[in-house]
């Protein structure tokens, strides 16, 4: 998982900064994406209360939520939830066994965590694509046939398939929340990998509060996402991605050579148009999301001369 050391960044809201870190998120995804398709769909992970195991241990949620509760579990312990750009699937979890760093303060406080929105999306619409071939390939070598839609769509492969999704999970979240950053560059200043959460709103906004004070004191969502929004910064950012899934779903010969029409006729690694869909349908519009609501918030507690100062209109 890509990490960010916020005790060494002189500038942790730097564009170049958050830019190299977006494009690193691309690739992190793309290829756990890649992982996860080795795997059949598996919707008994899913489906809550369907392992007995799990209701012997007192636990009455999925095999994933399980598999996350466990993960996060020990994460937390190891303070990863203290860091500014981590976010947790799950509640309740305990302290961290070591003292927590003292971190910079970059993002205004907030409590804004998209990541239920993201679990059911990936759950519900990510997974059952992307694992489509590994899902007919357990059904089309079964010589007795397939006996329900269970057979075909089950490989038993709970646990690494549980691993790998708890992995693009957890790249997918951060992609979301980091935008919460870029809500905080000038409106004017393209940012090349589009939205990407609140590190995103924090720098827009830090660089020209002014652009976006009026909306925030008189609500309006419309305005602040259109302030944020770059449809050819999208639309290359979805380019881009299509480039990198197409060349990384490709096979390559022992000398490194992309084998040609490798990606071609379903023998892709991966289904392309569904990681660029992910991001169009899911991610960016997500991001955006987690944008506003941070600048809706972003000027929650301060007095009206502060509110001023930082607008410019005060000495």
């Amino acid at each position: 998982m890509l990490s960010q050391n916020f005790m060494l960044e002189r500038d942790p809201l730097s564009l170049d900064r958050i830019r190299s870190i977006l494009v690193r998120l691309e690739d992190t995804i793309i290829f756990d994406l890649i992982e996860r398709v080795q795997f059949a769909h598996n919707p008994r992970m899913y489906t809550l209360g369907a392992f007995p195991e799990l209701k012997d241990l007192g636990f009455d949620g999925s095999w994933l939520d399980w598999f996350l509760k466990e993960t996060e579990t020990f994460h937390a312990k190891a303070r990863r939830y203290t860091s500014p750009d981590e976010y947790p699937f799950t509640s309740d979890l305990p302290a961290p066994v070591l003292k927590p760093l003292d971190f910079p303060k970059i993002l205004y406080p907030n409590d804004i965590n998209v990541n239920p929105t993201i679990l059911a999306f990936y759950t519900r619409d990510i997974v059952p694509r992307i694992t489509r071939p590994a899902t007919l390939t357990p059904s089309a070598s079964n010589s007795n046939g397939i006996v329900d839609d269970d057979e075909c769509e089950d490989d038993g492969n709970y646990g690494s398939a549980a691993t790998i999704d708890v992995e693009v999970l957890q790249a997918i979240s951060k992609r979301v929340h980091y935008g919460i950053s870029l809500a905080l560059c000038s409106p004017h200043e393209k940012l090349a990998d589009g939205h990407s959460g609140k590190f995103v709103s924090e720098s827009k906004f830090s660089a020209d509060p002014a652009a976006f004070i009026p909306h925030i004191l008189k609500p309006n969502r419309q305005a602040l996402e259109a302030l944020i929004t770059k449809p050819e910064v999208e639309r290359k950012l979805l380019l881009r991605l299509r480039k990198k899934a197409s060349t990384y779903a490709q096979e390559f010969n022992p000398d490194g050579d992309a084998i040609a029409n490798s990606n071609m006729n379903g023998t892709a690694k991966i289904d392309v148009d569904g990681v660029v869909e992910l991001y169009e349908n899911y991610i960016i519009p997500l991001t955006k999301e987690v944008e506003v609501d941070y600048l809706l918030h972003r000027l929650d507690g301060m007095t009206e001369e502060e509110i001023d100062r930082l607008a410019g209109h005060c000495a």
